[in-house]
């Protein structure tokens, strides 16, 4: 398959989508002004009216603006109707360099932490013996991959995310497979960042899995807080 094969169309309708996310965003356009009609929008990017209703259900899902039928379209606050869905917009408005936006980044990564402690304390006190040596042995497959000087590689990486699926599934919580979900592509959105977040203490990873195999809740969370929340300084 060739490379041009294998990306996915862009949609006439995207880059309107991304203009307008950007200027409600970025406070150029603010909460409860009226956007342009969408024959003015359409004339303005030269496109048909379908590709501008299109972008602006989209942003009506992502809770940046309130389409009244029969009315004006209206610009909402993000922060205060934007969903997790926004995230990974948020995360992908990186600036002119390519580097996602400092605050969110760190944003994520608390949120990361908060969510990945709790779940891994679950999945200690929930999972069965079979789930936690499955997860046990993922563990100790990230050590070893440490260990073989491949922290820097896509290896490591992908092994890690391994042992979170299989963590986060153990833990019963359908809402944080959803939403550490969203975390994780938000981070993977960067693969820099994924990589410079793999962890790199062999000797911890192997006293998570014996932790995990023994069902030690507290230990467990202890140590997913040592690497998830030690995560959110080395981005400062």
């Amino acid at each position: 398959m060739t490379d041009a094969a294998a990306r996915p169309t862009r949609r006439v309708s995207d880059a309107i989508h991304e203009t307008l996310r950007a200027d409600i965003i970025e406070g150029r356009l603010a909460p409860g002004d009226a956007l342009p009609s969408e024959r003015t929008l359409a004339e303005r990017h030269g496109v048909n009216r379908h590709a501008i209703r299109e972008a602006l259900k989209r942003l009506e899902q992502a809770g940046l603006v309130r389409i009244a039928q029969g009315g004006a379209t209206r610009v909402q606050d993000w922060r205060e109707h934007g969903g997790m869905d926004l995230l990974l917009d948020l995360v992908r408005g990186g600036d002119a360099a390519g580097a996602p936006p400092h605050e969110i980044v760190v944003s994520v990564l608390e949120l990361r932490a908060l969510i990945g402690v709790d779940a891994a304390r679950r999945f200690a006190a929930r999972a069965d013996d079979g789930t936690r040596e499955a997860a046990a042995r993922l563990a100790e497959d990230v050590a070893a991959a440490v260990e073989d000087g491949v922290g820097e590689s896509h290896d490591v990486v992908g092994r890690y995310e391994a042992l979170w699926r299989a963590v986060v599934d153990g833990a019963g919580n359908l809402a944080y497979r959803l939403m550490l979900n969203s975390l994780n592509q938000a981070v993977a959105a960067y693969p820099e960042l994924a990589r410079a977040l793999a962890p790199t203490d062999a000797d911890r990873l192997r006293e998570l899995a014996q932790a995990m195999r023994a069902g030690d809740r507290e230990r467990v969370g202890a140590l997913v807080a040592a690497q998830l929340e030690g995560d959110v300084p080395r981005v400062d």
